[in-house]
């Protein structure tokens, strides 16, 4: 070949690699992430499956007037001003919230983000009276939010809300509140089953551009967002719902995703070795089993069960079962958190002392403690339930004769669960819950242990009723300061591992698997994670 024809292949070849280049450069990048939902949540703008729904299609898309301050890995999450630039408690009714809107925000659809979108968004939740009443947003809402009792429009970019308590932590109950265009549902037809396929307009870094029922939820990137600082780097995110974890990891190592929640722990040391990230991270999760105090045939009235059972657990050797991916929980919050207090007892696996404890309230070889515990297989924080529930199963038979039952469904039946009274037909045949709860601040704790929370009111489906409790936690609520705060937190805490209303087993580190592809991502310490400085190579 001559000199010039081998230069006329050489170009070409440069040519035609510089074009196949260009049409790679220029194809989207699209994430695809394998969540551990049994299904889609539901795309309206506000999501259920619990806090994963809240993770991939909650934020991502719809925003709340406060929102999570995800920056600094360091350090539990805060909360930053999201829709609302700022908010302030009335001095002299501390029970009145106002909060100023930030202007110049529009909603994916171009309508305005105002003060007359956030009634309506309310009413939306609210008022079930309102044309635009949700019902299952609603329950959602609810049930997070317990303590709204009015709120009204002061002008076009200031709200003001009531609550019904004096309660220094509104701001993280206003967090999940999540705003969606009223224009999302008028176009819809006024339905709330039509708006889901639109799909709705929200005024977060990514919009929802296309939803298939029980198969796929796909983001696109919204390159008019109002936080210009902050604007998505991914072009598109496909979410697929892979509740099994072994599917969720054949489908990673086969390149069909590039992520995926909750990686099987026996395969992550083989993860790391064929070159797949894997993050853990601690963070505000408690993985537990709720006792039923309160309801018809239940042994949990008895607070030397209660306590029994929290020695009976051998946390360490499922730590083990789960590779170091958890870390053992003696409460609802952490040892090594400021606010857990000084409380008398210190959990940890004393199969004596629990079998004492137990026989000092009846039970014994002879007549055996059994229960049943309603269990999920999969969902949003629930770690790998079956095996883990095995493991529990075999440990409290072992260790102190119990027997437990379980019944078995999936992640939506038993959050509705835990918002059903003691004594409803979905609970009717169980005396435990093991739903996971976050544990981030005071707000969720009013939700789940103070006697007013109760079903359909909130989550305390034990039927927590401690009267020291309570007086902590309204020294809290009415705190002048945080030293007053922090004092009256960790007293609160103390009783609630004293007197306790669940089984505390493990918290949850996080574990996530994703290809070396995926860059950007920094697991922070929260149930949400940022997903705009998220990119692919």
């Amino acid at each position: 070949m001559s000199s010039f024809r081998r230069l006329s292949a050489y170009l070409l070849g440069a040519a035609m690699m510089a074009a196949s280049s260009t049409a790679l450069a220029q194809q989207p990048r699209t994430l695809r992430i394998a969540m551990t939902a049994s299904d889609v949540p539901t795309t309206t703008g506000m999501p259920n499956n619990g806090f994963e729904g809240m993770r991939f299609l909650g934020y991502p898309i719809f925003e709340a007037l406060t929102l999570w301050d995800l920056s600094d890995a360091s350090k539990p999450a805060g909360l930053r001003p999201g829709l609302a630039e700022r908010w302030e408690q009335d001095p002299s009714d501390p029970k009145v919230w106002r909060f100023h809107l930030r202007r110049g925000v529009t909603f994916h659809d171009g309508t305005p983000f105002n003060a007359d979108a956030v009634i309506w968004n309310l009413d939306r939740y609210f008022r079930n009276e309102a044309p635009q009443f949700e019902p299952g947003g609603s329950g959602i809402s609810r049930a997070r939010v317990t303590i709204l009792g009015a709120y009204r429009k002061i002008d076009d970019m200031t709200v003001e809300m009531t609550t019904t308590r004096v309660a220094s932590y509104f701001p993280y109950m206003v967090v999940y509140l999540l705003m969606t265009s009223p224009q999302s549902w008028e176009t819809a037809g006024r339905d709330w089953g039509r708006v889901a396929a639109l799909p709705p307009a929200g005024t977060g870094p990514f919009r929802l551009s296309r939803f298939v029922p029980r198969q796929s939820a796909e983001l696109s990137r919204h390159d008019g967002y109002w936080d210009t600082g902050r604007r998505a780097r991914l072009d598109r995110i496909l979410l697929l719902p892979m509740p099994e974890a072994n599917t969720r990891l054949a489908a990673l190592r086969s390149g069909q995703v590039d992520w995926i929640e909750v990686p099987p722990p026996d395969a992550i040391p083989s993860l790391r070795a064929a070159g797949f990230n894997v993050t853990t991270g601690s963070y505000p999760h408690v993985w537990p089993w709720f006792f039923q105090m309160n309801g018809e045939n239940t042994p949990f009235r008895d607070v030397r069960v209660r306590q029994g059972l929290n020695y009976c657990v051998d946390r360490d050797g499922l730590v083990q079962l789960l590779n170091g991916t958890a870390e053992p929980s003696v409460g609802w919050l952490k040892p090594t958190d400021p606010a857990f207090g000084s409380p008398q007892n210190r959990y940890g696996f004393d199969a004596a002392r629990g079998r004492a404890l137990l026989a000092e309230a009846g039970f014994n070889a002879q007549r055996p403690l059994r229960f049943r515990v309603m269990i999920s297989t999969s969902g949003s924080g629930q770690m790998l339930p079956l095996p883990m529930n095995e493991y529990l199963q075999q440990n409290l038979r072992e260790a102190c004769g119990v027997q437990v039952d379980f019944e078995v469904t999936d992640w939506s039946n038993l959050l509705v669960a835990t918002r059903s009274a003691a004594n409803s037909p979905v609970v009717a045949n169980v005396q435990s819950l093991n739903p996971s709860s976050p544990s981030s601040d005071p707000s969720v704790m009013a939700r789940y242990f103070l006697r007013a929370f109760a079903p359909p009111n909130g989550f305390n489906w034990a039927g927590f009723s401690d009267d020291a409790f309570e007086a902590a936690f309204s020294r809290l609520e009415v705190a002048r300061t945080p030293a007053e705060a922090a004092a009256a937190y960790a007293e609160a805490h103390a009783r609630v591992v004293d007197n306790p209303p669940w089984l505390f087993i493990v918290h949850d580190l996080n574990p996530r698997a994703m290809s070396r592809r995926v860059t950007g991502f920094t697991s922070v310490q929260s149930w949400f994670q940022d997903l705009v400085p998220v990119n692919l190579q």
